[in-house]
């Protein structure tokens, strides 16, 4: 039988190793004293790439109708 973990350690054994050190990277990060992006950056970041994906999927929409109506009405003009 396994001995239980301590219990500020989790329930995985390495988790107590790098999670507080994440922590005091990302509190540097916040504090200015270590380079990086602060989490309200983060977020901003990842708001801003989906949007950017957004508009891009919808100019390709938009440029791909412009050309099926095009060529619609140049057989039109046509006929």
């Amino acid at each position: 039988m396994t001995p239980a973990p301590h219990p500020r350690q989790g329930r995985d054994p390495g988790a107590h190793l790098c999670r507080p050190l994440a922590a005091v990277r990302e509190a540097e990060v916040e504090a200015g004293g270590r380079a990086g992006l602060t989490r309200e950056e983060r977020v901003r970041l990842a708001a801003l790439e989906r949007e950017n994906r957004e508009l891009r999927r919808a100019n390709e929409i938009l440029r791909e109708a412009s050309t099926f109506f095009a060529a619609e009405l140049d057989r039109r003009s046509r006929a």
